[in-house]
């Protein structure tokens, strides 16, 4: 079970989601059985985006470090079955967290870093391509990082339109490709090249968004032209959990190629027959072509991370 400082039950409810209960408290047996149901070799593992809770401090950086320890911990009593992406303090904190990758990368078998869409809340949430996280980027492009990029579980401006679509299932997208928007129109996403950027859900609505992008934020004052923009979209990885499907992975297939896209379940957020039928759905699309198959399924994954 993850440490009590930090996952708080309840968090679920709030936003609009109801864990699957045979996934909760989790352990790592959970997704070990989940995984070998699925045919899957190796997770990763990783906070949902949120989490650790709380202002910047030392209760937000304790709480870090301790799913880093834990999530270690979990790799070296299952070799081989999972990797970790890790947990980082508030991008507020920018000495804590420039300590926490020094630690993590330093010391821990981390895979990359887990991060949420923006920081704050309200009029002082800022998105992660904001200014003032710069110094952060800079040490993640100096270290050629893997970042996997989560939207945050934030309300828009109106509550979410019913019990049926909360937050994860309608917002959550949006936020994902507004962080990765951001990251483009700011020129942070070239700016920083090396650091590996995975986008969860298919990128949520960024490839239908993207050239409403490309040309609109121009005539708002973007400097880059709209087949820059397009081009620093196509340079994201995008993973497919929760998300496949005839219609999302044929627009994604024109939208970038094949080594682009890796495999995702967001399991034990879900149930294994959630998980079941977006893999059946991949499985069915890739079906005449076994070699994009086997690259979105594995492949890509290997040769992006350090397994």
């Amino acid at each position: 079970m993850f440490p009590a400082s930090i996952g708080k039950a309840g968090l679920s409810a709030k936003v609009g989601w109801l864990t699957p209960p045979e996934n909760l408290p989790w352990i790592p047996e959970i997704s070990l059985q989940a995984m070998d149901q699925l045919g899957v070799r190796t997770a990763v593992l990783s906070l949902p985006a949120g989490l650790p809770a709380g202002p910047a401090g030392d209760a937000n950086r304790a709480a870090a470090r301790e799913f880093n320890e834990y999530a270690t911990q979990i790799c070296d009593e299952h070799p081989g079955r999972f990797g970790f992406f890790a947990c980082l303090p508030d991008l507020f904190d920018t000495k804590g967290v420039l300590s926490e990758i020094e630690h993590c990368f330093g010391l821990l078998p981390c895979w990359g870093i887990a991060m949420s869409s923006s920081y704050g809340e309200g009029a002082g949430a800022k998105y992660i391509g904001d200014d003032a996280f710069d110094p952060i980027w800079e040490e993640l492009d100096r270290r050629g990082a893997v970042v996997f990029l989560h939207g945050t579980q934030t309300a828009s401006s109106t509550p979410y339109p019913h019990p049926f679509l909360g937050i994860p299932v309608t917002e959550v997208p949006n936020e994902t490709f507004k962080a990765a928007a951001h990251l483009v129109v700011t020129g942070k996403k070239r700016r920083w090249p090396n650091v590996k950027i995975i986008l969860a859900h298919l990128g949520g609505s960024t490839p239908f968004l993207a050239p409403r992008v490309a040309v609109l934020s121009g005539h708002m004052g973007c400097s880059l032209s709209p087949d820059e923009i397009l081009e620093d979209f196509k340079t994201f990885y995008y993973d497919t959990a929760l998300s496949s499907h005839e219609t999302t992975l044929a627009a994604m297939r024109a939208f970038v190629n094949d080594s682009h896209l890796l495999f995702g379940t967001d399991f034990p957020a879900v149930s294994v027959g959630m998980v079941e039928w977006y893999t059946e759905n991949a499985d069915t699309f890739f079906a005449d072509d076994r070699d994009a198959l086997d690259r979105v399924m594995y492949q890509n994954a290997e040769a992006l991370l350090p397994m």
